[in-house]
């Protein structure tokens, strides 16, 4: 992989310094640098950026994931941000999860948190329970498997309205609070993993209330690519 001829000596230079936070300011590498992005398949090969520090550019898909005994550090409730508890993120998300907050309740279109950092050991229970609801055809696009969960980095969550109650929905992209964080997520660090209509790229179902935090630089670098971030990631840091 392209960032494997680059090290050691140039990482520095790709990834930068960064803030206190540990937030990378990136200079991206072009395309062409990078390989195909891998056809969707389902596999268990490790991420090349496999530690909890590498948050920002960890790949996970179908085929990428991370071990088992990947628990990232500074788990905080959510209700740090303003949100509902019961829901944990890493502390460094906090400033611009309840910046996004605000600006959606500023803008009626107030958020909930339906779930958000989850362990490798409930995430292999949520996909059995939808296994068993579905089958393994279905469950696997639509449920990852465990080690393969964006939610096992601590950096992403499952939105849903506040006007509105219970689990995940595909209703959620009709609502206020769906079609404010669609045009404006990015601009708080967030991006959504799994658009509609980008399942050949994003290798799952699509997930309109699924946003994983970046941090403001890279956001705003992958909306303005139009690539999914599965696609930016890889063609940039793989």
């Amino acid at each position: 992989m392209f960032l494997n001829r680059i090290r050691p000596f140039a990482i520095a230079a790709v990834l930068g310094l960064g803030s206190f936070l540990g937030v990378v300011q990136f200079a991206p590498l072009p395309v062409e640098a990078a390989g195909a992005l891998p056809a969707c398949r389902f596999d268990d090969v490790t991420t090349e950026h496999s530690s909890p520090a590498d948050w920002q550019i960890t790949v996970l898909d179908t085929i990428y994931r991370v071990p088992k005994s990947y628990v990232p550090s500074g788990l905080v409730s959510t209700s740090n941000a303003g949100l509902n508890g019961g829901a944990s993120i890493r502390n460094f998300v906090i400033p611009d999860l309840r910046a996004m907050a605000k600006a959606a309740r500023n803008a009626n279109a107030g958020l909930r948190v339906v779930s958000a950092y989850r362990s490798y050991s409930s995430q292999a229970r949520l996909y059995q329970s939808e296994v068993q609801r579905y089958g393994e055809k279905i469950a696997k696009h639509s449920v990852a498997r465990p080690g393969h969960s964006e939610h096992q980095l601590g950096t992403t969550i499952d939105f849903g309205s506040a006007k509105s109650s219970g689990g995940v929905s595909q209703q959620f992209a009709k609502t206020a609070a769906g079609r404010w964080m669609k045009a404006n997520a990015w601009k708080y660090g967030w991006i959504m993993s799994y658009p509609s209509g980008k399942t050949s790229e994003t290798c799952y179902y699509s997930e309109p209330w699924h946003y994983r935090y970046v941090g403001r630089d890279l956001a705003a670098k992958v909306h303005d690519s139009g690539l999914t971030l599965r696609q930016y990631l890889w063609y940039h840091f793989q």
